[in-house]
C-alpha cells in the first residue's frame, strides 16, 4: 500500500449543497483542479449523464478492475476497499463469475416459466429465516424491494402511515425517496410519513429500546390523528445512515412490540446488514431477537448483480397477493438466481459468517484501543464487518466534527484506502468492507488511519 506525502493545509467544511447533499460527494466546481484524464471523465459525465450523477472524493478515482478486497485504477495501483458492500463476497469472485457465465450460456429468462432454479434457491434462502417467514418475491434492487414491501404492508393493514428514523435511507423510487430522510432538503418527505429519533445511546440511563418504542407510539398516534393509520415501521437493522447503531443487541424488540400494538407491521431492511455481514447471525434483525413481518434484501445477495427480494409472513402477504398483480421482468431471472445461489455457496464454503465475526471483533478492538489515545476519535461501534467510528471535536466535548471526518475520508483515499462517511452530522466513518476481509487488511487500514491523523496534527 503506497504512502503519499501531501502538503499540510487548513481544511474547511464541505458545502453539501454543492455535492447534491451527498456526504463525500465531488464538487464539480473543482473540476479544473483535476488532472487531464479525470477532468475529461468528469466533463463527459456532465455532458452524457447529466448533473444528478455524483462522484466520490474531492479528487475522484478511476477504477478499472476489482479482485477480492481490492480495487485497481487505470495505472494498476491497488486500493483497499473498505466501503463497498454490494460485491459482498469479494470483487470478481471466481466461483460467482463462473456460475453466472455458465447460466448465461444456457438460459436467461423471467419467472413466468416453470423453473426449479428459482424454487431451489428460494427454499434454501427461506431456510435461513425464522419459520414464520414463508414467502419470497424478487425484484432487481433494494429500492424496488422496499417499494413492494410498503405496498404489501399497506394492503395488509388497510392503512397508509409509515414510520422511519430521522436520517433513514431506503432507496430511490418515488415512493421510497419519500421515506428516506437522508436524501437532503430538496427531496420532500411524503405527508403520510413520520420520523422518530435514531436509537442512539446517550449514556443518560434511559433504555434505548424503550425510548424508541415510546417515540413510535407518539408517531403512530399522530398518524392516526391525521387519518393515515399505521401501516409499517421500516428500519435498516444496523441503522447505517443514522450512524451505524449496533449497541446493545436487543434494543429493537420493544420497538417492534410497539409497532404491533399500534396495528402496524415491522419491515426489516436487510440490504446492508444481511447475508452474514453482522457476523454471528445471517440477518441483522436476529441480533435483536425479533421476527419481522417483512424482510427486504438487495444487491449483495447477487454480489452486485441486479437481484433483490422481499420475504414475508404468508398472512401478511395474502391480501396483496390475492388482490393485486405483480410482475418484475428481470426480478429473479435465471442468471441472477445463479449468482445468488453462488453467493450462498461461498458464504457457507468459505465460512464467511465466522470470518466476519472473528475479523470484526479484531477490527473493533483495534479501533477502540486506538480511539482511547486520540482526541479526534470518539465512540466506536460495530457488528461483524460493519463498524462506525465517530469523529469528534478534540476539545473533549464529544461534539461532531464533520469537516475532520470528510478530510479523513479524502486523506485515506490519497493513501489508497477507500472508505465513506455517514450519520446525520456526516461525522462517522462508515467501515463496511467485503466479507472475506482479513486481519492483515485491518492492519493496513489502521496504519493508514494512524498515518493520516499524524499528518493532520
Amino acid at each position: 500500500m503506497s504512502t503519499i506525502a501531501t502538503e499540510k493545509k487548513q481544511f474547511k467544511p464541505v458545502d453539501l449543497s454543492k455535492t447534491g447533499y451527498m456526504v463525500n460527494g465531488f464538487n464539480v466546481e473543482d473540476t479544473d483542479k483535476l488532472d487531464d484524464e479525470m477532468r475529461s471523465i468528469v466533463q463527459r459525465r456532465e455532458n452524457d449523464l447529466g448533473p444528478a450523477y455524483k462522484l466520490f472524493y474531492q479528487t475522484p478515482v478511476e477504477i478499472v478492475r476489482g479482485k477480492g478486497v481490492y480495487l485497481y485504477d487505470q495505472n494498476g495501483e491497488a486500493y483497499l476497499d473498505v466501503y463497498n458492500n454490494v460485491p459482498s463476497v469479494g470483487h470478481s469472485h471466481p466461483y460467482v463469475v463462473n456460475a453466472v457465465h455458465e447460466q448465461l450460456k444456457t438460459l436467461n429468462t423471467h419467472t413466468r416459466y416453470g423453473s426449479k432454479l428459482i424454487l431451489d434457491y428460494s427454499e434454501r434462502l427461506l431456510s435461513t429465516f425464522p419459520e414464520e417467514i414463508g414467502n419470497i418475491m424478487y425484484t432487481c434492487t433494494g429500492s424496488e424491494a422496499n417499494d413492494l414491501a410498503l405496498r404489501v404492508a399497506q394492503a395488509h393493514t388497510h392503512a397508509q402511515g409509515i414510520i422511519v428514523t430521522e436520517n433513514a435511507y431506503h432507496g430511490n423510487t418515488s415512493l421510497i425517496t419519500g421515506i428516506s430522510m437522508s436524501m437532503g432538503p430538496n427531496v420532500p418527505i411524503s405527508p403520510n410519513v413520520r420520523w422518530v429519533p435514531a436509537p442512539i445511546d446517550h449514556h443518560d440511563g434511559k433504555d434505548v429500546g424503550e425510548v424508541l418504542a415510546e417515540n413510535i407510539h407518539k408517531a403512530a398516534a399522530d398518524l392516526k390523528r391525521h387519518g393515515y393509520g399505521l401501516a409499517a415501521f421500516i428500519a435498516d437493522t444496523i441503522f447505517a445512515t443514522d450512524g451505524v447503531l449496533t449497541d446493545q443487541p436487543g434494543f429493537l424488540k420493544p420497538a417492534v412490540e410497539a409497532v404491533h400494538e399500534e396495528g402496524g407491521v415491522f419491515i426489516a431492511d436487510e440490504v446492508q446488514p444481511g447475508f452474514a455481514r453482522t457476523g454471528r447471525t445471517m440477518w441483522g434483525f436476529q441480533r435483536h431477537d425479533v421476527v419481522p413481518d417483512i424482510v427486504t434484501m438487495g444487491k449483495p445477495m447477487g454480489n452486485g448483480l441486479p437481484i433483490a427480494a422481499m420475504a414475508a409472513r404468508p398472512e401478511v402477504l395474502h391480501e396483496f397477493g390475492t388482490s393485486q398483480r405483480y410482475f418484475n421482468t428481470f426480478g429473479g431471472n435465471t442468471v441472477c438466481i445463479a449468482a445468488a445461489t453462488a453467493v450462498l455457496d461461498v458464504i457457507k464454503n468459505e465460512h464467511l459468517m465466522e470470518n466476519c465475526s472473528r475479523v470484526g471483533d479484531y477490527f473493533l478492538k483495534e479501533l477502540k484501543n486506538f480511539a482511547q489515545d486520540n482526541p479526534h476519535l470518539g465512540d466506536v461501534r460495530g457488528a461483524g464487518l460493519f463498524l462506525g467510528l465517530d469523529i469528534v471535536q478534540p476539545d473533549g466535548s464529544g461534539n461532531p466534527d464533520p469537516a475532520m471526518c470528510l478530510t479523513l475520508v479524502n486523506e485515506l483515499r490519497k493513501r489508497h484506502v477507500l472508505i465513506g462517511a455517514t450519520g446525520k452530522n456526516a461525522n462517522i466513518l462508515k467501515i463496511r468492507p467485503q466479507l472475506p476481509f482479513q486481519e492483515n487488511h485491518v492492519d493496513i487500514f489502521m496504519n493508514a488511519l494512524r498515518e493520516t491523523l499524524q499528518f493532520m496534527e
